[in-house]
């Protein structure tokens, strides 16, 4: 019976995490600042949560800073998501090998 509680109170703040700001903010955000905060704002979560995953993945500092560096590299040449996660992951599991 307590799971059907718990699952009642995670639904219950989903569902109000969702629905406050349509309801208190109806008009359109004027405000420069606050609408480039908005924006970064995924950005910079998903950046804070992946980045400390990533070092502590493979169990080795090594492996992972050669995946990342890899990985950084060859996003910044534009690469397609698939190819630079292949190449990380290959390039950590190679230097895996070699350390």
């Amino acid at each position: 019976m307590s799971i059907v509680i718990y699952i009642a109170v995670m639904a219950g703040v989903t569902y109000l995490v969702r629905m406050i700001p349509f309801t208190l903010m109806r008009k359109k955000i004027r405000s420069k600042f606050l609408r480039s905060f908005l924006y970064y704002i995924p950005y910079a979560v998903l950046s804070a949560m992946t980045i400390p995953a990533i070092f502590y993945s493979t169990g080795n500092m090594i492996t992972a800073v050669a995946g990342t560096v890899a990985a950084v590299i060859l996003a910044y040449f534009g690469l397609p998501l698939i190819v630079v996660a292949l190449a990380a992951s290959g390039t950590a599991f190679i230097v895996g090998f070699i350390v």
